[in-house]
């Protein structure tokens, strides 16, 4: 069987600010310094962000930008295909830059909230194989594994931490 391949930021490409801003208008929308620069906070990201911590990236890089403006542009850009949300529960959402052909699933700690990228080719090939059993021409999917991280989880040995 093979092992899943686990994606480091080391791992993927940052698009120019030039690549960004010719996606956003592929996708007909505007080439706006918020577009570009919430885009450029995710291309730069090695972690999944919440709106807010794009907000504060940008705040913490010197622009002048309101947190209602990042959510408007983060929704926007979702719309248009351009950024992946990765809705977490309770209202909570993370989001990262769709990249083409980067497809991948996510393991989701539901203590810290770690979300971990899973590229496993195994799993997409038994997922085309059930569609097609099935007859089903598969458009997207989206799987959440939730459990525990490896910090999270109970050690042998060890105590688990109490429950918040």
């Amino acid at each position: 069987m093979a092992t899943p391949s686990f994606r480091t930021a080391a791992s993927r490409l940052r698009p120019s600010a030039a690549t960004l801003r010719l996606s956003l208008r592929s996708e007909g929308l505007r080439a706006t310094p918020q577009r570009v620069s919430v885009l450029e906070v995710l291309a730069a990201a090695s972690d999944h962000l919440s709106a807010d911590d794009v907000w504060f990236a940008l705040r913490s890089g010197g622009a002048s930008v309101s947190r209602a403006t990042v959510y408007r542009t983060l929704a926007s850009l979702a719309a248009a295909g351009l950024v992946r949300e990765l809705p977490l529960g309770a209202g909570h959402a993370h989001f990262e830059l769709a990249r083409e052909g980067d497809h991948h699933e996510h393991l989701i700690c539901d203590r810290c909230g770690a979300v971990l990228d899973v590229n496993d080719p195994p799993v997409e090939d038994v997922l085309l194989s059930v569609c097609a059993a099935q007859g089903f021409v598969p458009t997207t999917h989206t799987i959440e594994v939730h459990g525990l991280c490896a910090r999270c989880a109970p050690r042998r040995g060890r105590r688990r931490p109490p429950s918040e």
